[in-house]
């Protein structure tokens, strides 16, 4: 009797599970490595505060949150698309929603009980796993762990990596194995922070003053490639700069300002709920002995922190005309110097690049080793887009690995 294909796949995230349920109900023997002692530990992180899995829109709008990446994911994310991704949820018997937001989240608002059914279904499947491996070494479908201070060198017919990206290192993405892959002559895009925090050089007011406080009701416009993009939403004023998902959003065009100018800006309306000639109506309404802080409050209904931000970031609002200062609380320029760190951002842009894979995720380079997840070169917004796409390349580098394997047998 014919002993069954092996298949190691490293990283026990979104993606390597998906991969590897998908390759157990092909009959393969699936063996899943990890560095740390517990699968999903980011998933089961992100999942604390309510587990958004997915996002609802129609798949047209859905595919072009992947940015220039859009195309590249297609084929795996037309395959499980959000759909699927709900249907596989209830078939683990956990239910989802659409809340108001059109985002989709588990009924429970929780991962832990989805990766509890989903970790003893695979392991019902025959799927072997071996924690607290880490890589240290790839040789085509070699592999070399450290294990409890031993190498442990195993091979297979087939390989996927799985890895993650560079954010939330303690969780296990570390992004160490770029160095591996580049000796390998794989070609990568660095790895930095998406969906991350913006830095600002605050005055010490607005920090002892406003740190912490929500910035809601506004519109962020930037340009990018020629566009002009505007959100609505919320952020937070922090000691450093801005945090919140509305800032999260604009991360990856801010983030390519910054790569290309050295610094990076975005304007943004105070009130997005008063035209342009309605402000400038409203403010042309100043009383003659009336304090600035008093007259914006009640001709525009300004205060507080988007007062403050008034003041941060326009010199001398007091001595603009009525017209002057309805543009400038439409679209106030706010400066940014960096990003938070990657290692302090949700998820993280870069990787392998599209050209060192094939159509099916394996490394050209590398007959047999597949790659998903985040360790690919994409990036996506909050809102269940990350999860969407890792459970996705999971499941098409699967398909890729049967193909393989059908041909090599």
């Amino acid at each position: 009797m014919q002993s069954k294909q092996q298949v190691i796949i490293v990283g026990a995230g979104p993606a390597g599970l998906m991969a590897a349920e998908q390759l157990s109900l092909a009959g393969y023997q699936v063996r899943v490595y990890d560095a740390k002692p517990s699968a999903c530990r980011k998933f089961l992180l992100a999942g604390t505060s309510g587990m958004n899995i997915t996002h609802s829109e129609p798949y047209g709008e859905f595919i072009q949150r992947y940015y220039d990446k859009a195309a590249w994911l297609d084929s795996a994310l037309r395959q499980f698309d959000a759909d699927a991704l709900r249907n596989w949820c209830q078939g683990l018997g956990v239910s989802t929603f659409v809340g108001s937001s059109g985002r989709v989240f588990t009924e429970q608002m929780k991962a832990a009980p989805l990766v509890r059914n989903w970790l003893k279904r695979l392991r019902a499947a025959g799927v072997e796993f071996y924690m607290r491996h880490r890589l240290v070494a790839i040789q085509g479908t070699r592999l070399e762990f450290e294990h409890n201070g031993e190498t442990i060198r195993t091979q297979a017919d087939a390989v996927l990596l799985a890895l993650g990206g560079a954010s939330w290192p303690k969780l296990g993405s570390d992004g160490l194995w770029q160095s591996m892959l580049a000796e390998q002559q794989i070609e990568q895009a660095p790895l930095r922070a998406a969906n991350c925090g913006m830095l600002c050089d605050w005055s010490e007011h607005l920090k002892q003053q406003h740190a912490g406080s929500p910035l809601k009701n506004v519109r962020f416009k930037v340009q990018a490639n020629g566009q002009r993009i505007e959100k609505h939403g919320e952020c937070v004023i922090s000691q450093s700069g801005m945090e919140g998902s509305l800032v999260y959003a604009f991360a990856k065009y801010l983030r390519e300002q910054l790569e290309e100018c050295g610094q990076a800006q975005l304007h943004i309306d105070l009130l997005p709920d008063q035209s342009l000639p309605q402000l400038s109506q409203k403010l042309a309404k100043k009383r003659s002995k009336e304090s600035f802080a008093k007259y914006l409050k009640r001709c525009a209904g300004l205060s507080g922190v988007k007062a403050a931000l008034l003041y941060e970031c326009q010199p001398h609002p007091q001595q603009l005309e009525p017209a002057q200062l309805a543009a400038c609380i439409k679209a106030l320029p706010v400066q940014f110097y960096a990003t938070k760190p990657v290692d302090e951002a949700i998820s993280s842009a870069g990787g392998v690049c599209q050209h060192s894979v094939d159509a099916k995720l394996m490394l050209k380079n590398l007959p047999g080793v597949f790659c998903a997840g985040e360790m690919l070169d994409w990036e996506a917004p909050t809102g269940g887009y990350l999860l969407t796409a890792c459970f996705a390349t999971g499941y098409l580098a699967a398909q890729g690995i049967t193909d393989y394997l059908s041909r090599t047998q």
